[in-house]
Formats: C-alpha cells, structure tokens, sequence
C-alpha cells in the first residue's frame, strides 16, 4: 500500500506479510545493511522475539538485496515499510512510529538494524512497558549489561559527553544515552506535550528529543540491562561519519538541552 506525504510523516510504501499479531512492535531503521540485519533478524527469530512484538522493518531505501521478501517473510519480519521521500533515521522512525499508532500497537520498541545489539532482550522492554514505563532504555553501563569491544573514543563521547547532557536536560540519570534500543508507551508518542511527527525530525534529533521529554512531562522513564557489541576488527558498523556526522550529533545534542525541539 501506497502512502502520501502528510504533515511530519514522509510518502511510503507499505508490504504487510501478516497482520498485527501483538500489542507491541519492534521497529528496525535500516538502509544497505547486507548481511548485518540477516543475521540480527536470524537471531530474533531463533530466540523467538516475534513472540513478543511485531518486527518491522523502516527501510530508508535500500538497493543492496537485504530487504529481499523471501528473507523478511523466512525470519519472521511482520511489515516492510519503505521511505519514498527526504530524510535519514528520524523521516524512517516518524514513517514507522505513525504506522505502528495508526494499527493500534500499546507501545513501540526501535533498535538499529546493524547486528550490534541484542535483539533478544526485547522481552525485557515489553516486561517494562507493560509495567506501565513510558520511556524503556536500553542500557550496556548498567548491571546486567554489556559492552564489548566498543571503540575508546565512543565510549568516552557517551560516558564523559553524551550522558551527562542527556542527563541534565531529562532531569534523570541515563548512562547509555546514545543507545537506540529502547521502548516508547504509545501513551507517551501521542501526548500533546511530545508531538514526535514533526519534519525538524531528520537525522538523529529524534532520538535525542524523546531520550528527554518523557522525564520532563513526568512519565515513568526506566533502564534495562542490554548487549552492544562491536566487532573485534574491520569497520565499525555506522552510519554516522568521524567529523561531520559527530558534530552534528553535538549540535543536536546542545540544541536538544536549550529546548528547540519541544512543541
């Protein structure tokens, strides 16, 4: 099915394999991730995460293969939605954070679609959301929790940088703030006082804005013990450019503490 652009949501196409079959969705933003999101779909289906949520997939327009529907419908991937229209991560989220409201999910989880983190921890956020949290974090600095082989200067940006701003701005200590495995209560996406279906949403701004806002307005806000692991050697999966790419991260990360992005 075909969607037009409407406001704070981009044009799409949508390929439904199955209908809603849980109260919670999991939703994976990926483009040219090859065989990174094969593997982490293969380990969700092994562990059977899709008895918990509903995996979707919030494609931003790959050509490499990895959205072929003979892998997506063998894995247990639920909907293929592909972006049609401008915008990286936050035009692929606010894509698929109104679809998932529009069919009615109770809540809404996202992960990165690179293979590093552990899908199959996504029982503890449906455990939490269904506790009544409104913000579920994900969270390799706490006890439970793993980081393997994660480059110094990353983890000194999120230790010593990222978290305390993120921290400072929500009014609540987090201390794995960059980290995009989370749950979201539909209860906090559709409260006046967020309005995540914004266009000012392309990049990364979203996750910064949501990893605060809930804190701000007094919704329940928690973190739960996961595993990112990077690999030993080669090329760190990203998308996100040494120079370029980090600076915007800061410029969001500042721009999110003086409050451009509330309604």
């Amino acid at each position: 099915m075909n969607y037009e652009k409407q406001n704070g949501v981009p044009s799409f196409e949508s390929t439904e394999y199955s209908g809603k079959t849980k109260d919670y969705v999991l939703l994976i933003p990926i483009i040219n991730e090859g065989d990174r999101i094969r593997k982490e779909l293969f380990r969700a289906f092994k562990h059977g995460v899709s008895e918990y949520a509903d995996i979707v997939i919030c494609d931003g327009g790959s050509t490499d293969g990895c959205t072929s529907e003979k892998i997506l419908r063998k894995l247990g991937v639920n909907t293929l939605l592909v972006k049609k229209d401008e915008g990286r991560q936050g035009a692929q989220l606010r894509m698929g954070i109104w679809w998932a409201l529009r069919r009615g999910y109770k809540g809404i989880i996202t992960i990165d679609g690179n293979n590093k983190d552990s899908i199959e921890d996504v029982p503890r956020f449906v455990e939490k959301l269904e506790e009544g949290y409104d913000l579920v974090q994900g969270s390799r600095f706490i006890k439970g929790g793993r980081a393997v082989n994660t480059p110094i200067v990353r983890l000194a940006a999120v230790r010593l940088l990222h978290a305390p701003v993120i921290s400072l701005t929500a009014r609540k200590h987090f201390t794995d703030s960059t980290n995009a495995f989370r749950g979201y209560s539909a209860r906090y996406l559709t409260d006046e006082r967020v309005q995540p279906l914004r266009e000012v949403f392309v990049t990364y701004e979203l996750l910064a804005y949501l990893s605060v806002r809930a804190s701000q307005i007094g919704m329940k806000v928690c973190e739960v013990p996961v595993t990112r692991r990077y690999p030993k050697k080669g090329k760190t999966p990203t998308k996100i450019s040494f120079f370029k790419g980090n600076f915007e991260l800061i410029k969001i990360l500042f721009r999110n503490a003086a409050g451009k992005y509330d309604p």
